[in-house]
């Protein structure tokens, strides 16, 4: 099976891909090589390369299927239907109260089989 058909990847795809990976990798290390002047200066290039990067990579079938994939995300994160203020403030205490009465269960089981062990092997007083 062909992996070039199922992706719809070319060549140029891949070099937009290396050259994505090189600009990033640009403003990396440009950063530790310039070291001599500012941070916010070097801090800088790394986001210029960053989003040069980010521009070459979009422009590739890989990276157009990734934007579809993020805008649809965001599409369905709209349809989540989150929980109210009271409904997260009583579910969380309902589990922490169930997290102390099975902290307090498994106390008293360690110390009923500790007891039973003791008892078993001679060692209770």
């Amino acid at each position: 099976m062909d992996t070039k058909a199922d992706t719809g990847s070319t060549p140029l795809d891949t070099l937009k891909l290396i050259a994505a990976a090189s600009l990033l990798l640009a403003g990396i290390v440009g950063y530790y090589y310039y070291g001599n002047l500012p941070v916010v200066v070097r801090a800088g290039g790394v986001l210029l390369g960053f989003a040069l990067s980010a521009i070459v990579l979009l422009q590739s079938t890989q990276g157009k299927t990734l934007w579809r994939f993020i805008n649809n995300s965001r599409v369905e994160l709209r349809k989540v239907v989150w929980p109210t203020r009271e409904e997260t403030v009583q579910t969380t205490v309902a589990v922490m109260i169930f997290t102390l009465i099975m902290g307090v269960f498994f106390w008293l089981l360690d110390m009923s089989l500790l007891w039973l062990t003791r008892l078993l092997t001679g060692q209770g007083g």
